[in-house]
């Protein structure tokens, strides 16, 4: 089986809001799941500047980065007869501007919701861990 190698860059976009912390989720129209925003890094891009482009690209959001989430995500995954093998890099991301009403094609739908209810739509379980890191970040920050 023909194999590759796709390296990724998104994040945890968040805002605080009267009601707590709210984080951006989107539902991705090609499998119809709610997941986080990230996507591939383009050649020459860090894997900052590619999470936060792919964030205002499929949210609709302009953000600022806060700190990495730690080890990339890895997995492997098989997509029209090739085996994917996929590194994806997390950051925590402050809100600055936008609105999730200008997302992109590649999401169906983009919201903010509560940690604990985005916990519960995440598809992927390391996508919760992500957010359970992130959450954890929060956390620490000063003024918490």
């Amino acid at each position: 089986m023909k194999s590759r190698r796709e390296v990724s860059a998104g994040g945890v976009v968040y805002r605080r809001g009267a009601n707590g912390i709210e984080i951006l989720i989107g539902k991705a129209s090609s499998y119809q799941r709610w997941v986080l925003p990230k996507g591939l890094v383009r050649r020459g891009e860090t894997y900052e500047d590619a999470a936060l482009r792919e964030a205002e690209e499929e949210t609709g959001v302009r953000a600022r980065l806060i700190v990495p989430l730690g080890e990339p995500e890895r997995y492997v995954y098989t997509a029209r007869g090739v085996r994917v093998f996929k590194e994806v890099h997390y950051f925590l991301m402050e809100y600055v501007a936008g609105s999730v009403r200008d997302h992109d094609f590649e999401m169906d739908e983009v919201r903010w919701a509560p940690i604990d209810e985005a916990l519960s739509l995440l598809a992927y379980e390391g996508a919760r861990a992500v957010v359970r890191r992130a959450q954890a970040a929060l956390a620490a920050q000063p003024g918490s």
